[in-house]
């Protein structure tokens, strides 16, 4: 796999992405282990890598802003347009509509400001995270604001624990070197399917029920 690295950045492949690309798959079972171990729920596996990702592009700073701005938007928009009677596609369009327009002002006014950060912030990450608001606001419609809250803290809160541990430049320049690193993160995974016992946070929620157990 070191030939095909090399081979790949020697063509003119940028070393960013071949790295992004390799931390991938830990990204992916770093959330895995959280949600099956620990007991964290998320918006499956697919948001918070992606939101991981986007903070490693963005930096942790800016993306946290733009992406609460763009959730607090897409809320508010969503209420806004609660009581008008439309279809759930046409709602979503017009909730993606408003929350584009939003951002599009969110970049004024970090411009007006001088935050060059958020000004500088790569366009397709934006683009994810204003499109991930659909995911979020459904969730609402169907779970209730409490539920969906709950769920979106959590989300959010693996994918900054994601951030710090890929944003380590050791561990990147690790699996640079080291990309057959992938093959055991496949093994993990295996073995981590296969987890059949309870989680973490279902320990603390049944202690006492454990316990009472234990004593019979």
């Amino acid at each position: 796999m070191n030939s095909i690295i090399a081979a790949a950045i020697a063509r003119g492949i940028p070393e960013k992405t071949i790295v992004l690309l390799l931390l991938l798959p830990i990204i992916a079972t770093i959330v895995a282990i959280i949600r099956q171990i620990i007991g964290f729920k998320t918006f499956g596996i697919y948001v918070p890598s992606i939101l991981t990702i986007v903070f490693l592009d963005v930096g942790l700073g800016p993306g946290l802003i733009v992406f609460l701005a763009i959730l607090f938007t897409g809320t508010f928009f969503r209420y806004l347009l609660k009581k008008v009677r439309l279809l759930y596609l046409s709602r979503m369009a017009l909730v993606l509509t408003l929350v584009g327009i939003s951002v599009i002002l969110l970049f004024l006014l970090a411009a007006y400001l001088g935050i060059n950060s958020i000004t500088r912030m790569s366009i397709i990450s934006v683009l994810i995270m204003i499109i991930l608001v659909e995911r979020f606001v459904n969730a609402q419609i169907e779970r209730g604001f409490e539920d969906a809250a709950t769920l979106t803290l959590e989300t959010l809160a693996i994918s900054v624990v994601g951030y710090f541990i890929l944003v380590w430049q050791s561990l990147q320049n690790f699996i640079l070197h080291y990309p057959w690193i992938v093959l055991i993160i496949i093994l993990l995974n295996l073995i981590l399917g296969r987890w059949s016992g309870l989680r973490l946070m279902e320990y603390i929620r049944f202690r006492e029920v454990l316990r009472h157990g234990k004593k019979q």
